[in-house]
């Protein structure tokens, strides 16, 4: 995986890769089409650039992956690129800060050269960024830009406004004068890898709501005297944030039942097939 760290061996002028060391942060969703299985992104980053295009900023997608980048170990950087394709930037940053609860936000024109310093006082020599976001979001034009020279391909959004894959796999790039950028492949699906460890700083604000709660295992459910509850009745903000909350919590669960389902499948088809493999061997 991109970022790791190996041990090497040197036989006779060939290099052989012996162990892979533990992992300081890991990087991962679940994978795509709705399967049981982790997909790591990426290893040993040290700060995670969340990427979002200024002119479709989705809200929900943020939540995903801020989750996922808490959940890592690495710190979250939430971009806003393209800030070039909007009359009022300002708007833009209070929409994205509402999910961004926690996490640092630069706004950034790859065009125009806003926000670029920002974004590269991020990197200092011995600190790796990963990029992730989907297709189209201008992760690779960042790339050159912060570079100041074309290093990774480039193309224009598809006409129904969906990005187009330019980048098929991983690139770890050496930023002059500063740390590592490791870009990644556009990604149209994202969800959390299962333990959801990220869910409460995603939603710190919810939880900070919760401290009022009378109860201290309030669910938020229908109890008496939940102040998430009260805020939502009032605050459209805080209802699509718990809404989006409660879908997270359902999804992270279903995603552990099937995760250890297929665990204990596995542990028991390895069971049976030492059980046979004894009888076979003590059989007079």
């Amino acid at each position: 995986m991109t970022g790791d760290w190996v041990l090497i061996s040197d036989d006779l002028g060939t290099c052989l890769v012996e162990d892979v060391l533990p992992r300081r942060t890991t990087l991962s969703r679940a994978e795509s089409g709705g399967r049981s299985e982790e997909q790591v992104i990426a290893a040993n980053v040290d700060v995670v650039a969340v990427c979002t295009p200024a002119d479709a900023i989705n809200g929900r997608r943020l939540e995903r992956e801020l989750t996922a980048v808490w959940s890592s170990g690495a710190s979250p950087l939430v971009v806003v690129t393209k800030s070039d394709l909007v009359d009022d930037p300002g708007t833009v940053v209070r929409a994205a800060e509402a999910v961004c609860v926690g996490a640092d936000l630069v706004i950034v024109s790859s065009r125009d050269g806003d926000g670029l310093e920002a974004v590269r006082g991020r990197v200092p020599s011995g600190v790796t960024m990963a990029l992730i976001g989907p297709s189209g979001v201008g992760k690779s034009s960042l790339v050159n830009a912060l570079c100041g020279h074309e290093v990774l391909a480039t193309a224009t959004t598809r006409g129904d406004g969906k990005g187009r894959h330019t980048t098929t796999s991983r690139h770890l790039i050496a930023l002059p004068g500063a740390g590592l950028l490791l870009d990644t492949p556009g990604m149209r699906e994202f969800a959390p890898w299962v333990d959801g460890e990220g869910l409460g700083e995603t939603f710190a604000d919810l939880d900070e709501l919760a401290l009022a709660c009378r109860f201290n295992d309030c669910r938020h459910g229908s109890e008496p005297g939940c102040q998430v509850l009260i805020a939502a009745a009032s605050d459209e903000t805080v209802a699509e944030r718990l809404e989006s909350w409660r879908r997270l919590q359902r999804e992270l669960a279903w995603l552990a039942r099937r995760h250890d389902g297929r665990l204990m499948a596995e542990e028991r088809r390895k069971w049976a097939v030492i059980s046979k493999s004894v009888r076979s061997v003590t059989r007079p």
